[in-house]
Parts: structure tokens; C-alpha cells; sequence
């Protein structure tokens, strides 16, 4: 198959082409010793060379075709036609078309095979398409061929204009910069082949922005085109300038676009800051303090952000140590306040130079200066002041054992003023609620009111007022620190309870316990201790005090052995004094333990009492023995008592008795081990004395209010309240009987047979 074409002039010009690739390659493959030739099968041709190739038939005869874009008749645009060799012109051949668009955008006649594009085709959305044909028997359906690839490719034209990559750049450039100082660079693209003519071939232009800007037409860079004098920011600070690019390279009929480039000025430090006036002029009031502000002055300055930013200084004047000045950052503002006291009775007015100038300068504009100066005038008011104390603070001592009404110290205070006010002096008692201290109100005199203790509080810190007599609304205050030196009036004692022990054991002279000492005093030398047994110690002592010499000092035994049982607590007295003046003393108790121990004298077993156990007792110890000593002694007495009334009367005094005692039995009980029966003859028994006695329920609720027990009555109670509460045998009165009356017999048997009917009772 040969395709065929119309015979347009990029047609011919396509063909001279291809002929002339095909004779290069041709000639390439007659120098590798290759041959492909056109003809019949099996025709063979005989060449020169190491090998003879067979001739293959080439069927089809192209394999592209050219079709220009944007076609815009009527018809369907004609591309070219595909022709078999096994078309003999019968009707028999059929032409199938396949591939890219193949019976939408591309059309084939199959009995011709002329091909056609059905509708208008951009190159820009797709530059070629890949078809496929094939030739086949109309009345068999066998291919005649195999089936053959070709491409149909768009010629391109001029129909895109360039766009920019921006529709708005943005660019800056410093202002007073150089003629040709690159501002920014803007890019254009042209959607058309670059590679066909010069349809994407772009030319830049500047339509908008001059005489102050310029465009490189082939880099598309703008550059200022004026030069420092003319680039001001303080005179106009934003251009716009409109860029175009041109296709076509710029020739006439090219296509355009264009792009909107917003440049603006940068600031530079050209300009330095100018006070707004060269002189300025404050009051301000004699009691102002140090800090206080006096006045604000400004200063203005063209540039902006950190090229505007300004510092002021006091460079001269009579003022240049009263006063200073700073810089508020947000305000740009220079603040004027007071450094020192003033005073106008010493001075009324001063006087000073201010200079103000930027914080960061550019050399390339120093010619045109970078400060400024203005002068301040300050006059000083006349105030009434409060008294003024000629310290600001009062450090005073004074010892702890200082007499009441001794003096600690004085403050004095004057009027500033002209007047010279009287000043009359007090304690501000919010910093002296104990009322230990007094001021004289007329010369300043502190003395003492209470006595004072070191130990208690080392420094007392006090206020004192100073009131103008005339003004009594002008007052100042003055701290004072008033300290306690300290005298030795406390006696050291142990650092510690020491828990102090001994081995039974053990060998003359073994250390058993270190002690130390510690003292309330402060004595500006340092603490220095020493340590001694006490004199009623030493006298067959078992230990030894060692003083160490360091406020230490340790305990020593003094024999080879120690018994627990025999004594298993020792008492060490120590006698602790200090080294200053006046010396004092104490003597302090070490309980010495004996115990057993192991080999490497390590306690194994004690007594009970507590390791820690102090050899004094408490007071509820003492308030406990006493009354067990008194409880032992009422015993005493009450068992005296009894036995004196044993020997009096006998239990048994005649043989009546003796009969008397044999009781029969009518009632039910344990019977003779029933220890609650009752004597018989000790209730018939007469009372010889025939005593008054008072009859007396010993269970009645007033039994322990009747005044006028006797005390014999007395111990009847109490031995008939033993006999009852413990329900003790009834024989157990016999040694008592005698001294019981009638009354009193009959009443307890009355009493015992009530009780029992009220257990049955129960039961």
C-alpha cells in the first residue's frame, strides 16, 4: 500500500525530505554490507560482499502523515491516502482503520483508502495521533497485509499568545539605588511549537512604568532606569509598571500579553531625626523623687521602621547630674526625669543640651547629618517637705542586760524648708507592739522601757517619726536596727540525751560514750567548753570524765567489770562550764547502763527499764507513790485497829459458847460447807458495854453521809462491806463479833436472808 496525498507545497516539501533520509539511509546500509530492495518474491540479486541477503518486499510504502491545525472549512479536511500493493483496482481490497480517534476524528474510504479528519484538532492539546491499517479480501475477511502503524501529526500555527507565570508580581528595590540595580525578573510561556518558526519566540516590553523602570526584551529583568537623586521614597514610594511579552519575535502580527509589575521603594536611612521645636521648658516640684518624669520631647523622622528609630542624651548643661533621659521605644519619645533630690532652697532652674540622633546610620549619607539638637529649660517649685533625717537608716547596740531606761541611741531629723520647722520625734508602735522602746520626743533619744533578753530576739527593728510642729501632716519616717549584744548568762548544757551503756565485761579505761555540750550565748570568741566529774562523783566513781580539749569530752570506765545484777544502772554527774565571762556551769546527769554484750561488745540484753529513762521522776511518779503510801498506811491502821479489839474480847469466852456454836440446820444449803450461815451465838451474844449506837443501813443511798459515826461504827461498815461485796463465810465475823452489838448482828442477818430470797427469786 502507498498513501497518497494532495500536493500542497508543505506535502512536497515533506516528500523531498523523506526521499532525501531514505538515500542516507540507503547508503548506511550499503556500507554495512546490508540491501533491501523493492520487487516480486523470490527475486533474488547477487551483490559483492562476504554475504548475500535476502530481498524482503516492503507493502507499505509510508508510514506518515501532516495535518494542519485549526482547520476551519466546510469539508472534512483531506490528509492523504493509503494504497496496498495488493489493490489491483477489482473492488476486492477493503481498507479497516484503527488506533487514536480511528472512526471519530479520522476516517478511512474503504474501498480507496483516502483518509480524512472529521473535526477541527488543536496541536497544543495533542501534537499526533498513532493509527493502525489493514487490508483484507472483501469476500474471504482474510488480511491481505499485516497490519501497519503510521502517525498523522499537526502542523502548527500561530494561534496562542504568550501568558505570564503571574498575572501581578510584586517586586522592591531600595530607594537611591544605582541606574540598572535589577529589581525582578518575570517569565512568559507561548503554548505554540518552538520548534516550528517563530510562533513561541518571545520579545519583552515595558508599556507602563517609565522613565523610571526598564525590561531586558529577552530576560524579561526590570531594571530602574533613573538614577539616586530621582528614586526617593519620601517623595513616592509605589510604581506600577505593565510588562508585554510578543511572540513571533516581535515582528509585526505576533500576538501579545501582558502582566501588572506592583515595585516598591524600600526605605533607606537618608534622613536624620529633627526636634520639632530648639527649645522646651519644664517645671517641676522640688519633692519629686528619683525616677519621677519631668517632661517628654519629640523628635520626628522621614524614614520608617528601624532606620526611624532614635536614642536622646544629655550632652552639657548645669543639669547633666539632676536629671536624665531615656528612650520609649514605642513612642519615640525622649522621657526627662528626675536622677537626684531637688532642692530649692539650693537651686531653682537648670539647664540642658539634648541631642537626639539615629541608632543605626548609613555612611552613604552622612553628608546630610544624623542628629539634632534642642535645649531644655527646668525650673525647680517650692514645696512644703516633711523633716528630712540625716541617715536614710540607724544601726544601734546595745547589750541584753542593759537597764531599763538606759539609752540606745538617737536619730535626728531637721526641716528642709526655710521656715525650719520644730520636729518633734515618736515610734511608730506597728513596729514595736511590746513597747519596748521610747523616744525622746524633743532631741531623738531612744531608751529602753522592758529589760531585754538576747536569747528571746536578737535584733529589734523600730520606726521613728519626725512630725513638723506647724505641719503636723508632714512626717517621715526612718528605720532603726537596734541589735542585742550578748552577755554570758546560760549555762551550757548536754547537746543531747545520751543513751549510754557498759559491757559487763569490760577493761579499765574503755571509752564508752563521747558527749558535747551547747550553749544560748554567742560569745564573739567562739564557743569553749570543758567538762569534769562532779565533786560528789569522784569519791569511789566508777567512770571518769576525759575532756577532750575540742567542746568534747569523753566517759571512761574505771574498773575491769561491771555486774548487772548486782547494779545495773550508774548515774555519771558532769559538770559542763563555758570559758567566758561571767563563767557559768551546769551539771548535767549521764544514766550509765550495764549490760551484756558479745564479743565484739555489742549489747545483747539490758533490764526493763528504758534506755533513755532520766534518773528523776515525774510528777505524776511522785502524786502516784504518795498515794500509795497513804492507801498502805489506812491498811495498816485498819489491821492494828482489829487486832487491838481481838485481844480485848475473846471469841470464845465460856462453854455456853462452845455449845452455841453447833448450829442445826432447817433451811436448804451446803450444810456445814456452807460458808454464808450464820453464827447463832454470836447474834445471842449480849454487848457488855451496851453502847448507843445509831441503827444504820449500810445499803441505804445516804450510808456515807451521817456525821456522826463513832469509829467503831466505822469499822463495822467496812469489815461487813468486805464481808458482803466478797461473799465471804460467815465465821469470817467471828473475830469481829465481839465488838458488833445486838442491833447490828440482826441487822446483818436480816440483810443476808434478803438478799437470798432475792436469788431465788431469780433462779
Amino acid at each position: 500500500i502507498s498513501p497518497q496525498t494532495s500536493l500542497t507545497t508543505p506535502t512536497i516539501l515533506l516528500g523531498v525530505v523523506l526521499v532525501c533520509l531514505g538515500l542516507s539511509v540507503d547508503a548506511l546500509s550499503l556500507n554495512g554490507r546490508r540491501i533491501e530492495a523493492v520487487g516480486g518474491e523470490g527475486n533474488e540479486a547477487a551483490i559483492r560482499g562476504e554475504k548475500l541477503l535476502k530481498r524482503v518486499r516492503r507493502g507499505w510504502m509510508w508510514n506518515q502523515f501532516f495535518l494542519q491545525e485549526e482547520y476551519t472549512g466546510s469539508d472534512y479536511q483531506y490528509i492523504g491516502k493509503l494504497q496496498s500493493d495488493q489493490d489491483r483496482g477489482d473492488g476486492l481490497v477493503k481498507y479497516i482503520l484503527s488506533g487514536e480517534g480511528a472512526g471519530t476524528i479520522f476516517v478511512i474510504d474503504e474501498n480507496n483508502g483516502d483518509l480524512h479528519a472529521t473535526r477541527r484538532l488543536d496541536r497544543e492539546e495533542k501534537a499526533f495521533y498513532v493509527l493502525k491499517a489493514t487490508v483484507v479480501n472483501k469476500r474471504t475477511g482474510y488480511k491481505l497485509e499485516p497490519e501497519t502503524e503510521f502517525t498523522v501529526k499537526l502542523h502548527d500555527i500561530n494561534d496562542n499568545e504568550p501568558h505570564f507565570s503571574k498575572e501581578v508580581y510584586t517586586g522592591s528595590v531600595p530607594e537611591r539605588s544605582d541606574i540598572g540595580t535589577s529589581v525582578i525578573q518575570v517569565t512568559a510561556t507561548d503554548a505554540d511549537d518552538s520548534m516550528y518558526g517563530n510562533s513561541a519566540k518571545l520579545v519583552y516590553s515595558i508599556s507602563q512604568g517609565h522613565p523610571y523602570f526598564s525590561v531586558d526584551p529577552n530576560t524579561g529583568v526590570i531594571r530602574t532606569a533613573l538614577g539616586p537623586g530621582d528614586m526617593d521614597r519620601e517623595q513616592r514610594e509605589h510604581y506600577q509598571v505593565v510588562i508585554e511579552a510578543k511572540d513571533m519575535a516581535g515582528q509585526r502580527g505576533g500576538l501579545t500579553g501582558s502582566t501588572v509589575v506592583n515595585i516598591t521603594l524600600t526605605d533607606v536611612n537618608d534622613n536624620p531625626p529633627r526636634f520639632t521645636q530648639s527649645i522646651y521648658q519644664f517645671r517641676v516640684p522640688e519633692s519629686f523623687k528619683s525616677g519621677a518624669p519631668v517632661g517628654r520631647i519629640r523628635a520626628t523622622d522621614r524614614d520608617i521602621g528601624k532606620n526611624a528609630e532614635m536614642y536622646f542624651t544629655i550632652v552639657s548643661g548645669d543639669g547633666m547630674d539632676m536629671f536624665d533621659i531615656s528612650t520609649n521605644k514605642d513612642t519615640q519619645e525622649g522621657v526627662i526625669t528626675v536622677s537626684k533630690p531637688l532642692d530649692y532652697e539650693r537651686k531653682q532652674s537648670y539647664t540642658v543640651e539634648i541631642q537626639v540622633q539615629n541608632t543605626q546610620v548609613d555612611p552613604r549619607f552622612m553628608s546630610t547629618g544624623s542628629k539634632d539638637m534642642a535645649t531644655v529649660r527646668i525650673s525647680v517649685e517650692d514645696v512644703d517637705e516633711p523633716p528630712l533625717f540625716d541617715k536614710a537608716s540607724y544601726l544601734m547596740e546595745v547589750k541584753e542586760d542593759a537597764a531599763v531606761g538606759a539609752a540606745v541611741g538617737s536619730v535626728s531629723a531637721v526641716d528642709p524648708d526655710g521656715t525650719r520647722s520644730p520636729v518633734k520625734y515618736s515610734i511608730d508602735r506597728r513596729t514595736d507592739m511590746d513597747r519596748l522602746f521610747n523616744v525622746h520626743p524633743g532631741n531623738g533619744s531612744i531608751f529602753l522601757l522592758r529589760s531585754l533578753d538576747r536569747e528571746e530576739t536578737a535584733w529589734h527593728n523600730i520606726s521613728v517619726i519626725a512630725t513638723e510642729f506647724n505641719n503636723p501632716r508632714q512626717s517621715s519616717h526612718v528605720p532603726v536596727y537596734i541589735r542585742l549584744l550578748d552577755i554570758n548568762d546560760n549555762a551550757p548544757t548536754f547537746a543531747t540525751v545520751y543513751e549510754t551503756f557498759v559491757c559487763e565485761k569490760t577493761k579499765a579505761g574503755q571509752r564508752i560514750q563521747t558527749v558535747s555540750a551547747v550553749d544560748a550565748d554567742e560569745p564573739s570568741t567562739g564557743h569553749k567548753f570543758f567538762f569534769s566529774l562532779a565533786p560528789e562523783g569522784a569519791y569511789r566513781s566508777n567512770f571518769t570524765v576525759r575532756d577532750n580539749g575540742d567542746n568534747t569530752a569523753g566517759i571512761l570506765t574505771r574498773r575491769a567489770s561491771y555486774s548487772r545484777l548486782h547494779q545495773s544502772v550508774y548515774l555519771v554527774p558532769v559538770v559542763i562550764t563555758d570559758g567566758d565571762y561571767p563563767m557559768q556551769s551546769s551539771t548535767g546527769t549521764l544514766t550509765v547502763r550495764v549490760c551484756t554484750c558479745d564479743r565484739d561488745g555489742n549489747m545483747e540484753l539490758c533490764n526493763a527499764e528504758a534506755l533513755s529513762s532520766s534518773p528523776g521522776l515525774s510528777t505524776g511518779a511522785l502524786i502516784a507513790i504518795l498515794l500509795c503510801a497513804i492507801i498502805l498506811l489506812m491498811i495498816v491502821v485498819l489491821f492494828t485497829a482489829l487486832k487491838r479489839q481481838r485481844k480485848q474480847e475473846p471469841l470464845i469466852i465460856s462453854k455456853e459458847d462452845v455449845r452455841d456454836n453447833v448450829v442445826s440446820y432447817n433451811d436448804e444449803g451446803g450444810g456445814e460447807e456452807d460458808t454464808q450461815a450464820f453464827d447463832i451465838g454470836a447474834l445471842r451474844h449480849p454487848d457488855p458495854r451496851d453502847l448507843q449506837l445509831h441503827q444504820w443501813d449500810p445499803l441505804s443511798s445516804d450510808a456515807h453521809s451521817r456525821p456522826d459515826w463513832s469509829f467503831e461504827s466505822n469499822l463495822d461498815c467496812i469489815f461487813y462491806w468486805t464481808f458482803h461485796t466478797f461473799r465471804l463465810g460467815f465465821n469470817l465475823l467471828l473475830g469481829y463479833q465481839m465488838s458488833a452489838t445486838v442491833p447490828v448482828a440482826l441487822k446483818l442477818q436480816e440483810t443476808q436472808h434478803s438478799r437470798r430470797t432475792e436469788w431465788r427469786k431469780s433462779v
